[in-house]
């Protein structure tokens, strides 16, 4: 099924192009030959498959894969008020992100939704997200006990001690009952295969079953190793398909003769849309890119989780291979009161991952060591207020976009705030027993740092990312909002017959990891998509 090259003769014989075999991709290609057997559908990867690739598919080695022939590797701008070092990885590889992360999965808070909708996303509500993540294929549950090691429990403890806070058996059941998380500590669910820590991606739940040929779907064609340089538009503003590039060096222009779906990320969507000539005309002349559609909104509304790092050396070894992915547990934080003014309701508004593991690249470039035996929290912030912009700096496709996140720029000082009081609660865990019992000093940022002005300093020079870029083809409403990219059904503005159904849609940053939600997006793109082919719900097989 999955193929490297396309002869010439099926270039007009498909009905959808996918470009991007990434986390909603792969869903709606595999939905999409479901519920419209008649219609030929063409999916479109730049990476490798990962079928049977233990490189990929073992979750616990998901940090060899950073930086690595699998990651894009897109750097950052200079950060005045953040790091100016932070490498974001975006996979090259059939599952996208979902081939490539940690596959800790949480339902979007129903706060959040109702920002989208707000937003001018109608029909984006927590009802509908409920319902299509309660058809995922992918299988999504809390760690297994096996794997939860003494020292993660002690920790897990320590927080709900220390901070008041309930211990959580399962943060999805949660947030399904009551809407979201506001105060909790307990172990992640993941996307994962517990009796052989293998990934439950995108491209394992929703392709693989086709590759084994479990389920048949004659009327897909998975095309690897393919690089998509443009979109088409003819002189009606009609999409009719994109050029591409096969591993060979030949050169191919694919037509769409329903519709063409774009799921390359965040990153590529926008970089390739800039490409040719879809974007912000006052960006676009200046490097020499002829304007097909001026559209301001292309790149702008870049959002990101940044969080920063508390490091502790511990005074004996973790214990060994009793994990999932060395980061199998968390904590959630009102830092805000409940409904004050101006406040988000009782959402969480602190979000912090344990690490078992010394994740110290940032802050051994300040001059920390590096302790073998470590333990780490992260503050992060689960709605920040900042936002930033991707642009290209050259017409040349070689030349990687720019992306400035402006970390830590929103005037409130928000952001900022939220770290400090993220870093803050990290140290009540550590004076909690019996996490205390394990820990033999803090290495990073060390006693010495005390007010919050240290703090501040020290949490913006270290922070990182969680690789959650989103936001810059944001959804909204077309007729009122200038920097909408997409309508609520996910139609680009002012083109035809195309659409973006990826993680650039967010308007807005949801509170949690966002893989769940990318994934609800390419289930309801594929309702969407085949709803307007004829299909109806009802004829699902659930």
């Amino acid at each position: 099924m999955t193929t490297t090259f396309l002869p010439a003769s099926d270039v007009n014989s498909y009905d959808y192009v996918i470009v991007g075999g990434g986390t909603a991709g792969c869903v709606i290609a595999s939905r999409l030959a479901e519920y419209l057997p008649n219609k030929r559908t063409l999916l479109i990867e730049a990476g490798p498959s990962d079928f049977m690739d233990d490189r990929v598919l073992k979750l616990k080695d998901w940090l060899n894969l950073l930086g690595g022939e699998l990651d894009y590797d897109y750097p950052t701008t200079e950060q005045p008020m953040g790091n100016s070092h932070i490498r974001h990885s975006r996979a090259k590889v059939l599952g996208g992100c979902s081939s490539h992360n940690t596959l800790i999965s949480f339902r979007p808070f129903e706060y959040d939704c109702r920002l989208w909708e707000e937003q001018g996303c109608k029909g984006w509500s927590f009802d509908m997200f409920m319902r299509v993540l309660d058809n995922l294929r992918n299988t999504v549950q809390p760690v297994h006990a096996r794997h939860r090691n003494q020292l993660c429990k002690d920790w897990v403890e320590s927080c709900s001690k220390a901070l008041n806070i309930p211990i959580i058996e399962d943060f999805n059941r949660e947030i399904r009952s009551k809407g979201q998380l506001t105060q909790g500590v307990g172990f992640f669910s993941v996307a994962y295969n517990p009796d052989d820590g293998r990934r439950s991606s995108a491209s394992v739940a929703y392709i693989h079953p086709i590759l084994r040929g479990e389920w048949k779907r004659p009327n897909l064609t998975i095309l690897t190793n393919a690089w998509v340089s443009r979109v088409n538009v003819d002189s009606n503003d009609t999409v009719t398909g994109v050029d591409l590039t096969l591993q060979s060096g030949e050169k191919r222009t694919v037509s769409a003769k329903a519709e063409t779906i774009l799921c390359a990320g965040a990153v590529d969507t926008p970089r390739l849309l800039l490409l040719s000539g879809i974007g912000p005309a006052k960006q676009l002349e200046p490097l020499g890119i002829r304007v097909v559609k001026d559209i301001p909104g292309v790149g702008e509304n870049l959002l990101d989780h940044p969080e920063t790092i508390i490091i502790w050396e511990l005074n004996r070894p973790v214990p060994p291979n009793q994990t999932t992915m060395d980061s199998d547990a968390g904590v959630f934080l009102r830092r805000e009161a409940p409904n004050a003014a101006g406040s988000d309701g009782e959402a969480a508004d602190i979000m912090m991952h344990c690490y078992q593991i010394p994740f110290c690249l940032n802050t051994a470039r300040l001059g920390y060591d590096t302790p073998k035996d470590a333990f780490c929290m992260t503050p992060n912030i689960p709605r920040p207020r900042s936002r930033g912009r991707l642009y290209l700096t050259s017409a040349d496709p070689s030349v990687k976009p720019a992306l400035d996140f402006r970390y830590f720029t929103d005037p409130e000082g928000y952001d900022a705030a939220t770290i400090v009081a993220g870093l803050k609660a990290a140290r009540k865990v550590a004076q909690q027993a019996p996490f205390k019992d394990w820990i033999k000093r803090e290495v990073a940022p060390g006693p010495a740092v005390q007010t919050d002005e240290e703090l501040s300093e020290y949490g913006r020079r270290v922070h990182h990312t969680v690789y959650h870029p989103a936001g810059t083809t944001k959804m909204g409403d077309v007729r009122r909002d200038p920097l909408a990219v997409v309508d609520p059904t996910l139609k680009i503005r002012g083109l035809k017959k195309v659409r973006i159904a990826d993680a650039g849609v967010f308007p807005m940053m949801p509170s949690i990891n966002p893989m769940l939600t990318v994934l609800a997006i390419g289930e309801r793109a594929a309702e969407l998509i085949a709803e307007e082919a004829g299909w109806r719900r009802e004829q699902a097989k659930l």
